[in-house]
């Protein structure tokens, strides 16, 4: 194990406590202490804000990589005492570069990652697209969001990851790794060839669509190199020599997949494959979930739809007419580019303007946007029951981007909640739950019963710790 880099001032951990008994992050308050009560308020804060809150996630993960606070803020291009504030609880908005030059230095695994990209972007879309990659529209973004809880992507022509839900974040954290593309993970990773029942017809299936992205852009030295990189693996390259066949996509294809985050468990997925008309090159794919609580039967001879088992591996777009139409697609895709009618955000000129995109019965959040930075304002639509966030990027110049309640609980610190933003965070909290008054009874009686099992451990562990003198806490 490396050695352990001293931080600045030489005492081998800038974050230790005043009084030098130990480090500050350890336990957030004196929980040892018998006196103290937990009450279920204080820990729906803790909740939030301790066990949830960026910060103290930042914090373990650097300190796990043995990296001093002035390297972490030099990778962040920020100073180091704007760095231990995010630490101590301020909320950031890191861009994508910063959380991918974060994530370098402090090693992140894609789970990792995923939580750090999420806690700053609050996208799921690749912020910065490749030379040459088109940008994606507000509009096309909503639909994807919205598509929930079904598994949803955008790739390009090349099956590079553009954009993407949480479901499918969730489900399949691969596609937030830099260069993520759907064909190299299936045919190139342990995790793709173990995620797909019958790999090997899948396989032929994704060769074959490779074969037909070279009838329409074959010149393209992104297409090219991933041929080039799937072919690496032997069983590919005898498939691309064997089988000279064509096919579009994969619209319609029931199969069975084992999911890595579900700890391998099978389940049945239909694929619908639609191409936007406003990036008519890329692919808009939803994975509908239709095991529906019955446990998949891989022997089975129909599939959950009643067609034949596996009939897609027999299925080909070989004709001149499917080329053609194809073709096209790629040419009207090149025309709409060269006009640059998409826009990969939302952006107004004031923040007037952003309030407004809230709707009519919008509601200001002034205090919760002191929280969430200076640059920011939000404002909370209760006919949407969504939150407008708007972020000033250059003078005259509004990033606007609507998002869920939660989304917003998720980021905010929650402590102090007296006045002015108590009272907005309760119309925010209120406009998370159900509509109808018995649903958000139900939800909030749910969120109690969370709330109880963590009081019950926290006060399990609390008697567990060992007191100044030795023995153990009081219960």
């Amino acid at each position: 194990m490396a050695a352990k880099e001293p931080d600045s001032d030489g005492t081998g951990d800038a974050e230790a406590v005043p009084d030098g008994t130990g480090d500050a992050e350890a336990v957030p308050d004196r929980v040892g202490d018998a006196e103290a009560e937990i009450s279920s308020e204080e820990v729906v804060g803790q909740l939030a804000g301790h066990f949830m809150g960026f910060g103290a996630m930042l914090k373990r993960w650097r300190k796990d990589a043995r990296v001093i606070q002035a390297k972490a803020a030099r990778a962040l291009g920020i100073s180091v005492r704007t760095y231990r504030d995010i630490e101590n609880g301020a909320t950031p908005r890191f861009s994508q570069e910063q959380c991918d030059a974060l994530a370098e230095l402090l090693k992140l695994d894609s789970g990792e990652r995923h939580a750090l990209l999420l806690s700053n972007v609050g996208t799921y879309l690749r912020a910065a697209p490749a030379e040459g990659q088109p940008e994606v529209a507000a509009a096309l973004r909503l639909l994807i969001d919205k598509q929930m809880p079904s598994p949803t992507y955008l790739s390009d022509r090349n099956w590079n990851i553009l954009a993407y839900n949480q479901a499918m974040a969730e489900l399949w954290p691969w596609v937030m790794e830099p260069r993520a593309n759907l064909i190299r993970w299936a045919l190139t990773t342990a995790e793709g060839r173990a995620t797909y029942h019958d790999w090997h017809k899948h396989a032929m299936v994704f060769v074959r669509m490779l074969r037909f992205a070279l009838t329409t852009h074959g010149d393209d030295a992104d297409l090219l190199e991933l041929i080039e990189d799937v072919k690496k693996n032997p069983d590919i390259r005898r498939i691309w020599e064997s089988d000279a066949d064509l096919v579009e996509h994969r619209d319609g294809h029931v199969f069975l997949a084992s999911v890595p985050t579900l700890d391998y468990r099978t389940i049945e997925i239909v694929s619908h494959v639609a191409y936007p008309a406003i990036m008519p090159d890329c692919r808009f794919v939803v994975m509908t979930w239709v095991e529906a609580g019955v446990e998949v039967e891989p022997d089975a001879t129909h599939d959950a739809l009643g067609g034949v088992r596996d009939a897609w591996a027999d299925e080909t777009h070989n004709s001149a007419q499917e080329i053609d139409r194809a073709q096209g697609r790629m040419a009207q895709a090149d025309r709409l580019r060269d006009e640059d009618l998409r826009r990969a955000r939302i952006l107004v000129s004031s923040p007037e303007e952003a309030a407004a995109r809230a709707g009519e019965d919008s509601i200001p959040l002034p205090a919760i946007s002191c929280r969430m930075g200076p640059d920011a304002q939000l404002a909370l639509s209760p006919s949407k029951r969504s939150v407008t966030w708007a972020v000033e990027e250059a003078p005259e110049r509004w990033g606007v981007t609507e998002v869920a309640p939660l989304t917003v609980l998720a980021r905010l610190s929650w402590d102090d909640l007296e006045g002015q933003i108590r009272a907005e965070v309760r119309a925010v909290v209120r406009a998370s739950l159900p509509t109808d008054p018995e649903g958000a009874a139900t939800t909030i009686a749910r969120y109690f019963t969370e709330a109880d099992a963590w009081l019950s451990l926290l006060h399990e562990i609390r008697a567990e710790l060992p007191s100044p003198d030795g023995d153990r806490s009081n219960p």
